[in-house]
């Protein structure tokens, strides 16, 4: 089973975040998170037109950037957006990029 790593988002710079905000497909995946009946996704659940090696290169951003948190679900491996954390090392900022319109 796989470890996953979620920092301190006392440890995740403004300029991490923003570069993990600034991908659309990393986008995708956030509003996908978001717009989830259980608040919760697995990868293979979001119609990216990407490899699966892209596809976790981008949740792992999205990890590393403190804007979600991944947990095993016996085969799956579901994400959260950590909206309420983020949201207080960086006000404003989340709410802001979710809802500006590509």
């Amino acid at each position: 089973m796989k470890a996953y790593n979620h920092p301190d988002l006392e440890e995740v710079s403004l300029t991490t975040a923003m570069q993990a905000l600034a991908d659309p497909a990393r986008m995708a995946i956030l509003r996908a998170v978001v717009e989830s009946e259980s608040g919760e996704i697995a990868c293979n659940e979001i119609s990216l037109q990407l490899s699966k090696a892209t596809v976790s290169h981008h949740f792992e951003t999205l990890r590393e950037a403190g804007l979600i948190r991944t947990r095993v679900a016996g085969t799956k491996c579901l994400s959260s957006l950590r909206g309420e954390e983020f949201d207080e090392r960086f006000p404003g900022l989340l709410e802001l990029v979710l809802n500006e319109s590509d």
